[in-house]
């Protein structure tokens, strides 16, 4: 079931969440192909908070799931990218997430 009106889409053998996500592939592909960046990762898992056990269940880690992630030729800084819509990027959920990841990886996330 789609979340936001999005339409999936398969290409190289992957399959992206939306026309945008597949095409900011293609881009980074060619930036890859041009050796500007390396390492390229698609749904790269950050935990962000460990398993816990609580009321005596075990909760399973929160964690964040990114669209990329690539090291940039000409600094060698990670670069951590998520294809949002607008909608999206005002989730409380999101927000939060991308506030841990600064918090616990050092990482801000780059918004396309």
């Amino acid at each position: 079931m789609r979340k936001y009106k999005n339409t999936k889409v398969e290409h190289d053998g992957h399959i992206f969440d939306s026309k945008k996500e597949m095409i900011r592939y293609v881009e980074l592909k060619l930036l890859e192909r041009a050796g500007e960046i390396t390492d390229l990762e698609l749904q790269k898992v950050f935990v962000l908070v460990p398993a816990v056990k609580l009321n005596g269940r075990t909760k399973p880690a929160v964690k964040y799931l990114s669209d990329f992630s690539y090291v940039q030729v000409k600094d060698g800084q990670t670069i951590v990218e998520d294809v949002k819509s607008p909608v999206t990027r005002k989730l409380a959920v999101y927000r939060l997430k991308i506030h841990l990841l600064k918090h616990v990886h050092g990482i801000e996330i780059k918004e396309i």
